[in-house]
């Protein structure tokens, strides 16, 4: 099995020591360094290399949001887990829109925290319920929005197929690869393959960027 390495980033001692443990606990993860800022975090990962970088919002010098902006942004090889306190809208929408690969809030449980880790270290996302209900909701309000705004439909520039359009639906509705192959009757590779050129397709990183787009063209 692979080893996750990660780095934890939270301006609270205690709060990484308690992650420290838990995770120390745990075959096949190591915690090999830590930062108490946003801009420690930065020099810390570039110097480290993890695999995954669990990162706070509130953070000195740069807040946790700032940071997955720029990780993203220097396309440094790491994936990045958001956790917070926080539920609102604003921060989980910010999170996501910078590149977060995960959402997980402080109240989750060890068994769920461990879930996140390592679908994050896996290539996957994980965002927990609370924060994918507000995904949905922040898809669907402005989606509602762009319906009501515009008398012609957008002609797209895409060409989707039935089946990327099927997959993109499905996406949407925050489904994994299993999940889709398993709906549509495919199997888990082509799945993978098939959002993989979809996401190409519409020159997107992420699932808010996916959202945008297929709001803006009115792809579903």
């Amino acid at each position: 099995m692979d080893i996750i390495n990660v780095v934890l980033a939270d301006d609270h001692v205690l709060v990484r020591d308690g992650i420290k443990a838990l995770l120390e606990d745990q075959s096949g993860i190591v915690v090999i360094d830590e930062a108490s800022n946003g801009k420690e975090a930065l020099e810390v990962i570039q110097v480290s290399k993890p695999d995954v970088l669990i990162v706070d919002i509130r953070m000195p010098e740069l807040n946790g949001i700032e940071v997955v902006r720029e990780v993203n942004r220097l396309r440094l090889d790491v994936k990045t887990l958001v956790l917070s306190m926080h539920d609102s809208e604003e921060y989980v929408v910010q999170a996501i829109e910078a590149g977060a690969h995960g959402y997980l809030l402080k109240g989750a449980s060890k068994e769920e925290f461990l879930k996140a880790l390592n679908k994050v270290a896996s290539g996957g996302k994980y965002y927990t319920g609370d924060v994918s209900a507000i995904i949905m909701s922040n898809f669907v309000n402005s989606s509602s929005k762009v319906v009501y705004s515009q008398k012609e439909p957008i002609e797209t520039p895409f060409k989707l197929t039935k089946r990327e359009k099927q997959i993109l639906s499905l996406v949407l509705e925050l489904k994994n690869n299993k999940d889709i192959a398993e709906e549509l009757k495919i199997s888990k590779r082509t799945a993978e393959v098939h959002r993989f050129n979809l996401m190409k397709k519409l020159d997107v990183k992420n699932l808010m960027e996916l959202s945008n787009k297929a709001r803006e063209y009115q792809l579903v």
